[in-house]
């Protein structure tokens, strides 16, 4: 999901109040519980991003959600803020966009890795550990499988690729012989 320059600018200023109160990680964590029950109920997600219901009610469905989650006051006004200057259909961008600075500010990253097969969690650690490393940041992996690899991983870090992959070695091979 690509992150709108809105997106960004709610997402600084949430996180810059929540860095005041010292309660940065707390949001994220809420954010991503409010966003996640949201995902998983239908009815729930479209009484708040719909504007077929007025304001009015999106707020108090949001409000009595964020109360019965136990969410901080903060997150609760943000989100009734949203729904006044008609932006909570950025709510996911923003948790995204929120996400990155929080990472940012606890040198934190996430890289992206496609490996042939589930990893086990001595491969997982061994990775975590070399990407930790190699980027000098703490490393959290979001992990997909792709047979297509046929073996190894190939791991995405920020702007580094790093292609382990038994295909690309195999294309490599191949290629050197036949130049040569």
């Amino acid at each position: 999901m690509r992150v709108s320059a809105v997106a960004r600018r709610y997402a600084r200023a949430l996180f810059s109040i929540a860095q005041e109160e010292g309660s940065a990680e707390a949001v994220r964590r809420e954010l991503d519980g409010l966003l996640r029950l949201l995902d998983e109920n239908r009815g729930l997600h479209d009484a708040i991003f719909r504007p077929l219901h007025p304001a009015s009610e999106r707020r108090a469905v949001l409000r009595a959600v964020c109360e019965r989650l136990g969410t901080s006051k903060l997150l609760r006004n943000f989100c009734a803020f949203l729904i006044d200057q008609r932006r909570v259909v950025e709510l996911d961008a923003i948790r995204q966009a929120y996400g990155q600075l929080a990472d940012l500010e606890a040198g934190r990253t996430r890289a992206r890795v496609v490996s042939a097969t589930p990893l086990d969690d001595a491969q997982r650690s061994r990775l975590q550990r070399a990407l930790s490393e190699r980027t000098g940041k703490q490393v959290q992996l979001e992990e997909r499988v792709d047979p297509k690899l046929i073996g190894g991983a190939v791991a995405s870090v920020g702007g580094l690729l790093f292609d382990g992959s038994l295909r690309t070695q195999l294309e490599q091979l191949r290629t050197s012989l036949t130049r040569g």
